[in-house]
């Protein structure tokens, strides 16, 4: 998930909740503020009525003109002992002059004369314009507050991309650039303290980098010439004593093994310098290479290896597949696979190839059960060891695969060894 979006979400839910809670707040502040005001507008009515009654004076009529009613009745000591002296209560009123029932807000008070005689006096006003008005504000409220939260996090995305274009533009330089190639000169000014510091950082790690870089392609060249040449002296100097007809047959037998051992570290060498070199994107140079004549060549190149043990192919060309990658690479990727189908065949076996435009298997007949899927691209990991074999090759393969984030797959079914090679 990007940066901008974790913040607006994580933002949005915030602003929701505080806001959520301060819109809560707000409305049952007003509501309150307004049943206050109707309570004050009853309690003057009522006082008006029982100052009347108590002076002896015309009490108005119950239709006075004005939404307010009230009804005065007299009751016992006891009914007045057993009530408060005044509370509210939202009800149900009948009016009169309407026929009809309404919602409305009572305040209803008990007061005594200068003869001790008590009365009930019931005020009412209809509540219908309140709860109008509460609906108004409500849906003021929600309006207003989900403006707000809009505005807000609107100005707040508007302010971190601002403020994050430094970033942006270090993140979009990092993608295009390529340790060992011309990069473009990264040029990103900005007054911001922290971001001058992670310029200045990055092009400290961009030069120590690059100066590592080609020291290791030094000591890979250095390293692949000074030993090559002692091994190939010493490989010389055994083939010159081998020709001593002095030797005995045991003394010839020690030197072959010795030979084939150089030999060996010879691969292992190359292997291994190789496959630095393709870490270190020493292959920079790529093309749109044929898969498929690809294929048919190494595989015509290779029938005289595979009469030997009698072993038939076959390729199916199910579509055309043709890769962006160094070429070198490529015929390194299918010749490595072409080897371990062979080394690691039966007897007569097959070897199987299907190709079409996603990508390509190579299958061949099972000597046991499956292998380690985890384990078999690793450097020198050997499902059954082999004369002759480094270990490195399925190494060399994956490891050209992850160069060009291309997949390459292993897996075991019908007792046949298959390495799928996936492009897109």
């Amino acid at each position: 998930m990007k940066l901008s979006y974790r913040i607006l979400s994580r933002l949005s839910v915030a602003l929701i909740v505080v806001l959520s809670i301060w819109a809560a707040l707000f409305y049952f502040a007003l509501m309150d503020e307004v049943n206050d005001e109707v309570d004050d507008a009853l309690e003057d009515y009522s006082e008006t009525i029982i100052i009347r009654h108590l002076a002896g004076e015309k009490l108005p009529s119950h239709d006075s003109g004005s939404n307010n009613e009230y009804f005065l009745e007299e009751v016992n000591k006891e009914y007045a002992d057993n009530h408060p002296r005044i509370w509210y209560a939202d009800e149900m009123v009948y009016i009169e002059e309407k026929e009809e029932t309404e919602p409305a807000r009572v305040l209803t008070t008990i007061f005594a004369d200068d003869d001790d005689r008590y009365y009930k006096l019931t005020v009412a006003t209809p509540s219908i314009e309140k709860h109008d008005l509460i609906l108004a504000i409500w849906y003021w409220i929600m309006f207003l507050y989900g403006v707000l939260l809009l505005t807000i996090l609107v100005i707040n995305i508007w302010v971190f991309h601002r403020s994050m274009k430094p970033l942006y533009v270090l993140l979009e330089w990092l993608d295009q650039y390529t340790i060992g190639k011309e990069n473009k000169p990264y040029v990103n000014p900005t007054d911001i303290t922290e971001f001058r510091k992670l310029n200045d950082a990055l092009n400290r790690s961009v030069s120590h980098n690059e100066r590592i870089y080609e020291q290791q392609k030094e000591f890979i060249g250095n390293a692949s010439h000074e030993m090559q040449t002692p091994i190939a002296i010493c490989r010389n100097r055994l083939e010159m004593l081998m020709e001593d007809e002095t030797l005995t047959e045991h003394q010839l037998a020690e030197m072959a093994k010795i030979y084939d051992t150089l030999e060996h570290i010879t691969k292992l060498n190359k292997s291994l310098l190789l496959i630095s070199k393709i870490e270190n994107g020493q292959y920079p140079e790529s093309s749109l290479v044929d898969i498929n004549a690809l294929l048919h060549k190494y595989v015509s190149d290779y029938q005289e290896v595979f009469h030997y043990k009698n072993i038939k192919t076959d390729i199916v060309e199910a579509g055309a597949l043709s890769v962006r990658m160094n070429e070198t690479l490529a015929s390194m990727l299918v010749t490595n696979l072409l080897k371990n189908a062979f080394v690691h065949n039966v007897e007569g076996g097959d070897i199987r190839i299907r190709v079409d435009n996603r990508g390509f298997v190579i299958s061949n007949t099972a000597e046991g059960g499956a292998l380690d899927g985890e384990q078999i691209f690793n450097r020198f990991y050997q499902g059954s060891k082999k004369a002759h074999s480094t270990g490195l090759g399925l190494a060399i393969a994956a490891t050209i695969c992850r160069l060009y984030a291309y997949e390459l797959k292993y897996d075991y079914q019908g007792h046949f060894h298959s390495f799928r090679f996936t492009c897109r």
